[in-house]
């Protein structure tokens, strides 16, 4: 606890936890005066430890600690998100004064950021939510942030943000994203495409393992090569030194020693929760969320194979062709991001700037990657860009990975190799790009059980057919 009582410091972090105290370290890398809270004195310890060099001082008194902030008062709160940040929210109010900001950089749900706002804002109080990703590599040494709420609040803190922040050449991967819950919503579709590409890059390890026979030292290579071509991004690199770790206690390789049973903090299904609430389909996010789920149901599966029977998984792929099948569907997960974000701007009135989005996410986040550049060149061209799939340039990627896919997915499908990604990611692809869809005949359908009615191609209007004189 603090024992200087005359210090006053620019902005306090309330939980420090893992994220909390290493943002703190980075800010006071930076030569902000800043400092901490939490209950446990432990944290305020290690806060100390670490921070010796700049002389960080933590508080276990949450009325100190809020006595030596400078005005107006600047509180992030890095705690657990759900009913903790309210009761946070509601242990402060007392203590603070019109003007005051509140920062919110827990994963908390959009919704709950807007309810937020609400409350506060009739006290006088300027709430935001911002998204931090990066992890805590990301949070000591520069993640990328996402604030979006009141742009006034947003105004006092851009400078600690934007010094913070990871860089891309002199550009600081931290951007005003929008009013309301805008940056809470732009990080939970971070998240689902986060989501996306992980599930896609272990569908690639299955294809190597169980389709081509590869060792891991065999997988390492294709990754660490991928991964220094059109393909780097921060998933592959990390993904690479997995297959080469070993487990302490057998020696073996720890990947074969983890259970094929997948967890998840709820933000990917949150994306496609939303998605269908903004009937907007992003399937390929969605069968990532599914695929984590059904790895749960581990006995059932181990049942249901010993009645069926065991695979024969081995294929016959090119190397080439299964990147390409990568690199297609990867390009798919983030379209059907940031069709997700066009949409909820419409909706929501965020007003977002996709090409601002895209530049923060080339560094400092989980889903950085060399791409980005390229989805970022696609949005600064126009920003009124429908769909990813729209642009010339992103057109010629896809235009020279398809054939690749197609052999891939088919080769996979007919082997009996599950690849749920990949294979809805074809179709929706296939889908998206055709005219005229066979939805016609479900109109159809509706409009004869139900009287739902239909439109016609060839005049205006809505209609109703009297199904039962059929000839």
């Amino acid at each position: 606890m603090s024992n200087n009582d005359s210090k006053q410091y620019k902005l306090g972090m309330i939980g420090l936890g893992t994220m909390g105290r290493n943002l703190l370290l980075n800010m006071a890398d930076k030569g902000f005066s800043v400092t901490g809270y939490d209950k446990d004195q432990k944290m305020i310890a290690k806060l100390e430890e670490e921070g010796k060099k700049h002389q960080l001082e933590g508080f276990d008194d949450i009325q100190a600690f809020i006595s030596h902030l400078s005005t107006p008062r600047t509180l992030i709160l890095l705690v657990p998100a759900g009913p903790i940040v309210d009761s946070v929210i509601a242990e402060l109010k007392p203590l603070l004064s019109k003007g005051d900001i509140i920062i919110d950089s827990g994963n908390s749900h959009f919704t709950d950021t807007n309810r937020r706002v609400d409350e506060l804002e009739k006290d006088g109080l300027h709430f935001f939510g911002m998204g931090i990703s990066g992890g805590e590599e990301g949070a000591r040494f520069g993640p990328s942030m996402m604030p979006g709420g009141d742009k006034q609040a947003y105004s006092v803190v851009k400078d600690i943000f934007e010094a913070v922040a990871a860089k891309v050449g002199s550009d600081p991967c931290v951007t005003y994203i929008g009013p309301g819950a805008s940056g809470h919503f732009v990080k939970m579709v971070h998240n689902g495409i986060e989501y996306a590409i992980m599930e896609l890059i272990a569908e690639v390890y299955g294809i190597l393992k169980n389709g081509l026979g590869y060792s891991n030292a065999q997988i390492y290579q294709v990754f660490k090569k991928w991964n220094e071509g059109r393909l780097q991004s921060f998933l592959l690199e990390i993904t690479a030194e997995i297959f080469l770790f070993k487990d302490t206690e057998t020696q073996n390789d720890l990947l074969d020693q983890i259970k094929d049973e997948a967890r998840s903090k709820g933000t990917g299904k949150w994306t496609s929760e939303v998605s269908m609430e903004l009937q907007l389909p992003i399937p390929t996010i969605n069968e990532a969320v599914s695929n984590r789920d059904l790895s749960k149901f581990k006995a059932l599966r181990v049942s249901l194979e010993n009645a069926f029977g065991k695979k024969d998984n081995k294929i016959d792929i090119s190397i080439d062709d299964l990147e390409n099948a990568f690199y297609f569907s990867m390009i798919s997960a983030y379209a059907q991001g940031m069709h997700l974000l066009v949409q909820a701007s419409k909706e929501y009135q965020y007003d977002l700037q996709l090409q601002e989005i895209a530049k923060i996410w080339r560094g400092g986040c989980i889903i950085r990657a060399k791409f980005l550049e390229d989805i970022y060149q696609a949005y600064d061209k126009d920003n009124a860009l429908e769909h990813l799939f729209g642009d010339a340039g992103i057109q010629k990627i896809i235009n020279g990975t398809i054939a690749g896919t197609r052999k891939t997915i088919s080769a996979c499908i007919n082997a009996g190799v599950g690849i749920p990604a990949f294979a809805s990611t074809l179709t929706y692809f296939d889908t998206i790009t055709t005219g005229r869809m066979p939805s016609n005949l479900i109109q159809a359908q509706r409009d004869f059980f139900g009287a739902h009615t239909f439109e016609r191609i060839d005049k205006d209007g809505v209609f109703h057919a009297d199904w039962n004189k059929l000839s």
